[in-house]
């Protein structure tokens, strides 16, 4: 029998979610927390607008996928910012969803078990509960906004947030930046070319209105202000690299030539580092030598760590996972990222003395 139906066709189920509103008051901020994030948008904001002269520092696991490890590491990158905080203020790098070229594994939120189950209600808890924990440590916290939903249930305990190179093209993702109450740092195109990134940010810093959800998950119109606070992230591209002094001066010409301020920001990962972990502390102490040879445009870093180096596959039998090794992108280990941090500070140091 020929089937009449004209919707849903590829729609296996769907089950309601939690309401943002209910979400929150399942799982408040406390006053700490919140003190916690203030403290840090307005810190990266300073920066941003070099009212602060110090770098920012977004730093920690690819993805998140244990809780408990997330937290050792918390508390560890606690210790070493307050060593720092003359010249770094760091910024825990707390990934819960990640972009897929083709299928895998899309974070914690997603899939909390990593084993299909797709218990996404679940992972939103322990997304937020791991957010609260973490922002009361004193923590400044960074993430990816990938899905155009989440942000109503997690956004609230977040410092700076990232678009992907994946998604930095995306009319959704632009639109939805320009309400978010954080910096916004946009990745160049998976090409290495800056077009899409400097698009975004002229997009970012003007008003739209969009389809989307409130606090009681009622589909809305949604009018945002603009945010003035998206700023680029060079991640190479195509094979090559785009951290050194030419690409650097080539982006702030760049970005003057399209009237938008030259506020840039380098991931060591990516390209820029070959997709190997290990390179990322050259690419920092290269960024530092030139920020140190009189380049103010650049405002921050990302880097990949974690407690343990490199990466491991999802393994079947979960209890073979090895603790503190990231299951997305390779990572450095605790002891280079304390050398990588600790080296960037004694040289920025002699800046600050000047």
């Amino acid at each position: 029998m020929t089937d009449k139906r004209i919707e849903d066709l590829n729609i296996v189920s769907s089950s309601r979610l939690i309401t943002p509103e209910a979400f929150k008051q399942a799982l408040p901020a406390s006053e700490r927390a919140r003190a916690s994030v203030i403290k840090g948008r307005e810190t990266i904001k300073d920066i941003i607008e070099r009212k602060d002269k110090r770098l920012f520092v977004v730093i920690g696991p690819c993805s998140i996928h244990d809780p408990v490890a997330a937290i050792d590491y918390g508390k560890r990158l606690k210790a070493l910012a307050q060593q720092v905080e003359e010249t770094l203020y760091l910024v825990m790098r707390v990934y819960f969803e990640k972009p897929r070229s083709t299928v895998g594994w899309k974070g914690l939120i997603n899939d909390p078990h990593m084993n299909g189950s797709f218990e996404i209600e679940e992972g939103l808890h322990i997304a937020r509960r791991l957010l609260i924990d973490l922002a009361e440590l004193g923590l400044p916290l960074a993430t990816e906004a990938l899905d155009p939903i989440s942000p109503q249930y997690i956004q609230d305990l977040i410092s700076w947030s990232a678009i992907g190179a994946r998604t930095t093209e995306s009319q959704t993702h632009r639109e939805m930046s320009s309400g978010l109450s954080c910096a916004v740092g946009f990745k160049n195109g998976t090409d290495g070319g800056l077009g899409v990134a400097i698009n975004a940010l002229k997009s970012v810093s003007h008003p739209h209105n969009f389809l989307g959800i409130d606090s009681e998950g009622q589909v809305s119109t949604v009018s945002t202000a603009g945010n003035k606070y998206g700023h680029v992230v060079l991640r190479g591209g195509n094979g090559k690299a785009n951290y050194d002094s030419v690409n650097i001066a080539r982006c702030e010409k760049a970005l003057l030539d399209a009237g938008v301020c030259p506020h840039i920001m380098v991931d060591c990962s990516h390209e820029n580092s070959q997709k190997d972990p290990a390179l990322q502390p050259l690419v920092a102490e290269n960024v530092t030598n030139q920020i140190l040879e009189g380049n103010r445009s650049i405002i921050g870093l990302m880097i990949e760590s974690n407690i343990h180096f490199g990466n491991q596959p999802i393994p079947d039998n979960l209890d073979d996972l090895q603790y503190g090794v990231s299951v997305t992108d390779g990572c450095i280990d605790w002891q280079e990222t304390e050398r990588c941090i600790l080296d960037m500070h004694k040289k920025l140091l002699t800046l600050k003395q000047e």
